[in-house]
Order: C-alpha cells, then structure tokens, then sequence
C-alpha cells in the first residue's frame, strides 16, 4: 500500500519534521501500536516497523521535496481496513508535516 501525503516544506524542512514527530507515528494507528521503530538508512527514507492489531507491518517513508510517500507491505489479514489505515496515515502524517503549536 501506498500513501502520498503532499506538503510544501521543501525536503529539508519535512525531512526535520519527520525526523522530530516519528514518536507520535504510533498514535494514528488504529487499534494503538503496540511497537514503533524508525531508522533511517539514508537522508531521505525512514524504515519502520510496526507492531498493531496482532500484526507486524513493515515499510518505509521516502521524502520528496513536495510530499512523503509511505510504502507499507500490509499483510493479508488487515487488507480488508485497507481505506481505514490509509486514512489515519493520512492524517497522522499531516499532523507531523504541520507546524509545531504555541
């Protein structure tokens, strides 16, 4: 599955966003997270692994310089909530584009 979330940050600028809020990535999962881990392999991609609903899901994050594209190998048991995964990454990647409160 694939998810483009637009932005108009620059790389540079969603790159330190991402960088800054991957601990919220965790919050727009349905079901809760139940583990979150990131690294990054190179500047512009973010690994992850997470651990939701009873399942594993892996992928990764690519930063482009007007949005970032999510690429998650979702497994056949949650296919079927498929709209409703790539809704909350949706929005929970907005989030972490947006800019910081206060």
């Amino acid at each position: 599955m694939q998810v483009p979330i637009p932005h108009t940050l620059g790389r540079d600028e969603a790159r330190r966003r991402m960088k800054a809020n991957s601990h919220q990535m965790g919050d727009g999962i349905p079901g809760g997270a139940s583990l979150l881990e990131t690294s990054w392999p190179s500047e512009d991609r973010m690994n992850l692994a997470v651990g939701a609903m009873g399942q594993h899901i892996s992928g990764h994050i690519d930063i482009e310089d007007n949005r970032v594209v999510l690429n998650i190998d979702l497994p056949p048991a949650l296919g079927f909530i498929e709209p409703i995964i790539a809704g909350a990454i949706k929005q929970g990647g907005q989030k972490m584009l947006a800019p910081p409160e206060g």
